[in-house]
């Protein structure tokens, strides 16, 4: 699967159980597909008992921000296993809440999905979470796509 390239995406959420204000939380994601257009909603697979999965069973609304070549770095800092928590990763990241999910969304991403979790499928060591789209836009016309491939980050010439 190294040899199939695929756009690069940054999933968030709001956790509000975490801390008294709760907490941001951030993944790295390269499976990442669009399932239906009517009505429209994705897909992103998480790994089982992830950060993320476990975050997204709790909080229905999520967002997905489309990264540009230019993010590689905020893509390489949500992609780190093991934290314990997200807090310092958003801390110099430039973001925005999104109206209809709370979740951060990047600044600068090439597009952007508000989505509430339609169902969650178990499959082999990840979990698939179908989200129905609450908004879609596309705030940043300009950059070209941050694309991985075969264990790197690339871009397309």
């Amino acid at each position: 699967m190294s040899r199939l390239a695929a756009g690069v995406v940054l999933v968030t959420a709001h956790d509000p159980e975490d801390g008294p204000n709760g907490e941001d939380v951030g993944m790295t994601a390269t499976a990442f597909v669009s399932v239906s257009l009517d009505p429209p909603m994705v897909l992103v697979s998480l790994r089982e008992d992830s950060r993320m999965d476990d975050v997204l069973e709790r909080c229905p609304r999520w967002a997905v921000s489309v990264l540009s070549e230019s993010q590689r770095h905020i893509a390489g800092r949500f992609a780190m296993r093991g934290r314990i928590s997200d807090r310092l990763l958003f801390e110099d990241v430039a973001y925005y809440r999104g109206e209809a999910s709370g979740a951060p969304v990047l600044g600068g991403a090439l597009a952007v999905v508000e989505c509430e979790t339609d169902q969650r499928v178990t499959a082999g060591d990840h979990t698939l979470v179908i989200g129905r789209v609450l908004t879609a836009r596309t705030p940043s016309a300009d950059g070209a796509p941050l694309v991985y491939f075969r264990g790197r980050y690339r871009h397309l010439s």
